[in-house]
């Protein structure tokens, strides 16, 4: 039995130990919001956070998940899209398939709750590994910077 926290809410699921967070999340779950990309970890949709730091849930086995774990979705980002990094992205018109966005999203999100300010090589550094092939990176850029001056004003 795997034991741990998802979007504040203790989960307990009868799976294979190696399964894939993702497909936990997706399959026993049923919470759809986190996306399959590339199943190696390089593109970026499938990210989700674990105790607050990004992480690519496609290759992390739920055998290393601890009861204590919280893991936050892009569904418990917050409860009405008011995250001020979702609000940014509706501003900004970031999305145009939107695929990829829920990880884009959780990754912003991770990097502002590390750093509220973060500069241009921060940003690249820490969005580096999602992977948009719309090519909206100069809204996604715009918009982490929005959330980070309205944090600051918070």
């Amino acid at each position: 039995m795997i034991t741990f926290h998802l979007n504040g809410v203790q989960q307990s699921l009868d799976i294979d130990p190696e399964t894939p967070l993702l497909w936990a999340i997706r399959d026993h779950l049923k919470l759809t919001g986190t996306k399959y990309g590339c199943g190696i970890g390089s593109c970026g949709a499938c990210t989700v956070h674990l105790d607050g730091q990004a992480i690519r849930s496609c290759t992390f086995p739920v055998s290393t998940l601890e009861p204590s774990d919280q893991i936050t979705t892009i569904e418990g980002l917050s409860q009405d899209n008011d995250h001020p990094v979702q609000q940014a992205w509706i501003s900004h018109n970031v999305p145009q398939c939107g695929y990829c966005q829920p990880g884009q999203i959780m990754s912003a999100s991770a990097l502002l709750a590390k750093n509220p300010q973060p500069n241009d090589e921060d940003i690249n550094q820490a969005m580096s590994g999602n992977i948009c092939r719309c090519g909206t990176y100069p809204r996604i850029r715009q918009a982490i910077k929005d959330a980070a001056a309205t944090l600051k004003n918070d």
